[in-house]
């Protein structure tokens, strides 16, 4: 059942990133500057998510250390962030968002298998199987299908 919930709440978090790039792209191409954009939802994520910390979290914030956390994962997760969304923002309107999202997905398909297999930035080592392989192939030979001409 976790499983199940874990699994719809990925799914949805991958509509919530769509629908944001979306709108994003528009205000990117509205302004003439994607940059532009990434700065707006840099801040709006900072005013939401804020609020949202102040509902949900089970920890007091004062007891949230900052000491044991590496200088660097303050700002070089913001960085890949502002580049790969103005990437979108600038993208989306050109070539459209599902093929924007479908070879995004691709860059990330291809990049966490690498990532796990050889554990990048820290994370669990997960094995390249041939289960694995072959649905990453099906996954790419769809994202290669929605991005031919008709």
């Amino acid at each position: 059942m976790r499983l199940l919930f874990l699994s719809v709440l990925g799914l949805a978090g991958g509509v919530f990133l769509a629908v944001q790039a979306g709108f994003n792209s528009q205000l990117g191409s509205i302004l003439k500057q994607p940059v532009l954009a990434v700065i707006a939802s840099s801040i709006s994520s900072v005013l939401f998510g804020s609020l949202l910390l102040l509902f949900i979290s089970k920890e007091n914030i004062q007891n949230i250390t900052t000491a044991q956390v590496p200088w660097h994962l303050w700002f070089i997760g913001g960085f890949f962030s502002v580049i790969g969304i103005a990437i979108y923002f600038y993208n989306i309107p050109k070539i459209g968002i599902s093929k924007m999202i479908a070879l995004g997905l691709c860059g990330q398909l291809i990049f966490s298998l690498i990532a796990g297999k050889y554990g990048w930035l820290n994370l669990p080592v997960e094995p390249i199987t041939t289960k694995r392989l072959m649905g990453a192939t099906a996954m790419i030979i769809g994202i290669i299908l929605i991005n031919l001409k008709e």
